[in-house]
This record gives structure tokens, C-alpha cells and sequence, in this order.
């Protein structure tokens, strides 16, 4: 029996990619392991975003080469591999393949030819490539990713995706609901679905857009949550802002990236808002679904942000309340536009910028996490906590709780009172110890 393993890395993109090369190899007889020491094939999917991120993997690289006894197959895959391309085979002597997103449906040639000595790189674009007859090997069935959309076209200064998973393409409506539905109606029974794309919400496949995409999937029988990540503000029209209100099962959660709170730092990272624009799709989301919490990506320390701007960073964020917010000092990227802006900010001073975004993110989120202690909420129970013999689950506004229950409650929903918040995550009590015949009848 041959064995695969799959170190992952970056977005939900690269874990929902992951899924697919598992699907790949899964047709030429492989079995997925967790231990890197027992298997034949070991592939890490990695992200180019940020400097960091390759650094790590690099030096990941250099500890999974232990495993490698002879015979095995070690290959980089995904958005550095595409970025680095054959320099990553020079790089580090011990890679045997490096394969991008378009390429995956090779893999088992790639790994063929490794066997036999010859290292390879395979980082061409290929338009047409949805993989549609590959099904995904999913290790989670509770809550499922899938892929509506790949590629980018816009050119964000900042940003090295258009360059590493070529232009912007949507899978037709019906292949995703015809997945989504297979889903639902596995022996698992998958309830929450999270559509993905680079910019999910510019979704188009020549008959229907992102809002048909919405009300189609939401309707699929057995879908009781549905999620998107990462939408781009202004690609909320009216028509998805009304889907988004009239279909139930889309959760009240939006995930929507602001980078810079400053209209003078968007317009040199080429967003298409400004500020008051951002602010004007805020209060379109909120009065349409009341409730929704809103989480965000902000780069501190773009080239040429000075004090001023950064401190309209930290105002908008102050004005919006977000939920939570992802935030990243600036990183050069090689073939992206920004490298030829001047003016680059200090490394202390994006470090003492960044700590005081953390420290206003995070007083923000616990005052507001504090005002929901006595309130009920639904959660899906999605798995084992890390630690503590507790359960994981989360509520439609993507609020993480922890509670004590027994195993059987997972891929479950139940009713819960939340009793504390650490600031970030909640302890749950569940209601049905207190009130069994009405959770009962709610269920």
C-alpha cells in the first residue's frame, strides 16, 4: 500500500486544493497518513502571500527530508511552487517535484518520473482547469470547502496571486450544486458548506452571478449553513446583498478585507474603494442581514504609509467594530507591482504599528465577546477541541465556543448559553442539560 502525506499551508483555498490532490493520487491506489515517517509521497501545498510563509516552508522542507528514504518522492506543490517554479529543484536539492494549482492533475506522471530519477517542475496555466471529475478526499464532512471560482483579475499592488494562480474563472453554477448536493446527501449527511474564490463574490459563469449562486446553493436540500470567503467589497451588488437576506441558509458572517483604512494607501494598492465606499458597503451588509459580524485582512506598513494614514486604519477599525481582523506587516513580492513604489517603511516601524492594531483589534473583540455572555446561540459541534477533552463547535456569526459533551455530538446542532470568553472563544453550556424536552422539540 502506498501512503501520501500532505503538509498544508496558507488559506482555505490551499486546504480545499489539498483535498483535490488527495482525490488525484487517491485514483492510482494511495491512502492518506498523518505521519510524515510513513509515507511514500510527501507534498507541501504552500502560500506565497507573504515572505514568512516561504521561509517557513523552506525550512520545513528541510526537516521532512529526513523521511525520504529511497524511492520516496518529496515535491513542493501550490502557490510558491508556482511562484519559484524549477528554482525551488536548485534550491533545494532534495525536492524531486514542484507542481502549481493548474498542475495537480499530473501528479502521479510527476512522481513516476521522480521514481526514475528525473526531477521535474510543472507551472503552466491551464484556463480551463476545475478538475471537475476529480472528487475531493475530505478529511472533515461536518463542514466542507468548495471551490466556485479560481484565479484573479485584478492587479492589487500588493498582491502575488494573480501571478500564481493565473487569471479568474467560475466553475458553471451546476457542477458546484450538483457537488454541494452529493455532499449533502453523503452517509455523513454534510449540513455547512464555505464557497471559495479569490474574489468569490465576482463570481460569473456567462449565465449566472454570484447572488444566483447563492439562492441556488442555499436551496440544496440538506444545506443548512452556507458560507463564502474571500468576497471583494465592491463586488456586493444589490442583487447579492438581497440573496444574502433572503436565502436562510447563509450565515451572518462576512469576511470582508479592507488592507488599509487610509483612501491614499487603497489607491496605490490599487483597490477599487476608497474609504467612504468600504464604509458605505459596511452599512449596506448590516442593514440588510441585522446581526452579521464582520472579520477583515490589514496590511500595516504598505510603502509610503505614513503616521497619519495608519491612524485612519486605526479609526475605521475603531468605526466598524469588527469581530476579528487578520493582520500582516507588508512583504515584498517579487512580480508584483508594488516593488517599484518607493518609499518603504522601517521594519520597527511596522512592528510597533502592527502592535498597536493587535492591541485595539483585540480590546475591541473581547468587549464585544463579553457583551454576549447569557445569550443562546445555535452552534454545529464540528470536532474534538485541541486540548481540555472539550468540544468544538460554531455559531452562524462564526463565533468559536468550547463545550463538554460526548463525541456523538459532532456534525450536530445544539443549543447553547455561552458562560465566559477567553476574549477570542467562548465556554458553551449546552441548554439541553437544563431544558431537555424543549431542545427536544428544537432539534
Amino acid at each position: 500500500m502506498r501512503r501520501v502525506y500532505i503538509e498544508t499551508y496558507g488559506c482555505q483555498m490551499n486546504v480545499s486544493d489539498s483535498e483535490l490532490m488527495f482525490g488525484v493520487l487517491g485514483r492510482e491506489g494511495y491512502v492518506r497518513t498523518e505521519d510524515p515517517a510513513e509515507a511514500d509521497v510527501l507534498l507541501v501545498n504552500t502560500c506565497a502571500v507573504r515572505d514568512h510563509a516561504e521561509q517557513r516552508v523552506l525550512g520545513r522542507m528541510g526537516e521532512l527530508k529526513r523521511y525520504k528514504r529511497p524511492g520516496d518522492v518529496l515535491g513542493v506543490v501550490g502557490c510558491m511552487a508556482q511562484r519559484l517554479g524549477p528554482k525551488l529543484l536548485e534550491r533545494v536539492p532534495q525536492v524531486d517535484l514542484v507542481i502549481g494549482p493548474d498542475g495537480y492533475r499530473g501528479l502521479p506522471e510527476l512522481i513516476a518520473q521522480a521514481r526514475a530519477g528525473e526531477r521535474a517542475a510543472d507551472v503552466a496555466f491551464k484556463g480551463w482547469e476545475h478538475y471537475e471529475d476529480v472528487p475531493p478526499v475530505r478529511g472533515n464532512m461536518v463542514s466542507a470547502f468548495v471551490t466556485v471560482q479560481r484565479g484573479c483579475d485584478y492587479r492589487c499592488t500588493f498582491c502575488i496571486v494573480p501571478m500564481t494562480r493565473g487569471p479568474e474563472r467560475s466553475r458553471k453554477l451546476a457542477d458546484v450544486v450538483h457537488e454541494v448536493a452529493r455532499l449533502a446527501a453523503n452517509g455523513g449527511g454534510t449540513t455547512e458548506v464555505t464557497l471559495l474564490g479569490q474574489t468569490v463574490n465576482s463570481y460569473h459563469d456567462g449565465e449566472h452571478d454570484f447572488a444566483d449562486l447563492l439562492r441556488t446553493v442555499g436551496a440544496v436540500e440538506g444545506i443548512r449553513r452556507l458560507r463564502f470567503t474571500s468576497p471583494y467589497p465592491t463586488d456586493f451588488t444589490p442583487r447579492v446583498v438581497a440573496a444574502m437576506a433572503e436565502t436562510p441558509a447563509v450565515c451572518e458572517h462576512v469576511h470582508l478585507p479592507l488592507q488599509s483604512g487610509s483612501s491614499r494607501t487603497l489607491k496605490r494598492m490599487l483597490r477599487r474603494y476608497d474609504r467612504d465606499r468600504y464604509l458605505a458597503v459596511v452599512a449596506a451588509l448590516r442593514a440588510a442581514v441585522p446581526g452579521t459580524s464582520l472579520s477583515t485582512d490589514i496590511i500595516v506598513g504598505f510603502p509610503g504609509e505614513t503616521e497619519d494614514e495608519f491612524q485612519e486604519t486605526l479609526s475605521l477599525v475603531e468605526q466598524v467594530q469588527f469581530d476579528d481582523a487578520y493582520t500582516f506587516k507588508y512583504s515584498v513580492r517579487d512580480g508584483t507591482p508594488a516593488v517599484r513604489i518607493k518609499d518603504h517603511v522601517a521594519e520597527e516601524i511596522k512592528t510597533e504599528r502592527i502592535g498597536r492594531l493587535i492591541a485595539l483589534v483585540r480590546r475591541i473583540a473581547k468587549q464585544k465577546n463579553i457583551g454576549l455572555i447569557g445569550t443562546t446561540h445555535e452552534i454545529l459541534v464540528e470536532g474534538p477541541a485541541k486540548r481540555g477533552g472539550l468540544l468544538q463547535a460554531r455559531t452562524r456569526t462564526n463565533k468559536i465556543a468550547l463545550l463538554d459533551g460526548p463525541a456523538e455530538w459532532i456534525g450536530t446542532y445544539r443549543r447553547v448559553r455561552f458562560t465566559g470568553t477567553t476574549g477570542s472563544t467562548f465556554t458553551a453550556w449546552p441548554l439541553e442539560k437544563e431544558y431537555p424536552e424543549l431542545v427536544a422539540a428544537w432539534q
